[in-house]
């Protein structure tokens, strides 16, 4: 028995809402994966924050220059050897720039670390973007291992005027809880050294 012509119209837009409904949760389905992406770059998850892509980079602004600075430790946990093999560099907003930190595992057995950048101060951090860096993945490193890590950044022309001088600095974690435990009484070497010269485009030791 067929229905009434209301309740037939009433059926027919019951099912366009149902299958808008279906096609925007198909859509969704789809977003899920930009979306997170955003997010990633937002919270700093996967050492995204702070990143650029190359293709993306700025004129040089040659009228001005900037001091960056460059610091890192090995924090309690992690008895690695770190720190930044230039200590600053002098550099025009927009200008690539690569520099290198050395690490050395103390331990005779394999540890794995993963490193936190910061900017200061933190009005310059939106305009420090990097290129590559050590930070995006986790090192792992072998018993009695050594290697130099490069960083290649640059800092937009876009950064206030007043901004002269920027630290870039780096704290290097145990991300194993119970080896992290384990070192934790044990303190990380600290470089008493002068900086081995710069890698730094343009820089100056």
């Amino acid at each position: 028995m067929s229905g009434t012509p209301s309740s037939n119209r009433a059926g027919r837009r019951t099912a366009r809402k149902l299958a808008l409904v279906a096609v925007g949760m198909f859509g969704f389905g789809y977003a899920l994966v930009p979306l997170y992406n955003l997010a990633c770059k937002v919270v700093g998850i996967n050492g995204k924050t702070g990143r650029i892509e190359a293709s993306r980079l700025v004129a040089v602004d040659e009228k001005r220059a900037i001091t960056v600075e460059f610091a890192g430790q090995a924090t309690s946990g992690l008895p690695w050897e770190f720190h930044p093999m230039t200590k600053r560099i002098e550099l025009h907003p927009g200008q690539m720039v690569l520099v290198k930190y050395f690490v050395r595992n103390t331990t005779n057995e394999t540890l794995v670390g993963q490193a936190v950048p910061s900017v200061a101060p933190n009005r310059a951090a939106p305009y420090f973007k990097k290129i590559e860096c050590f930070c995006f993945t986790r090192q792992v490193l072998q018993p009695g291992e050594a290697r130099e890590m490069p960083v290649q950044f640059t800092v937009l022309p876009g950064v206030a005027p007043e901004v002269q001088l920027i630290t870039l600095s780096y704290a290097f974690f145990n991300v194993d809880k119970a080896s992290a435990e384990k070192y934790d009484s044990v303190s990380a070497p600290v470089d008493t050294r002068h900086a081995r010269g710069h890698t730094g485009a343009g820089g100056k030791s």
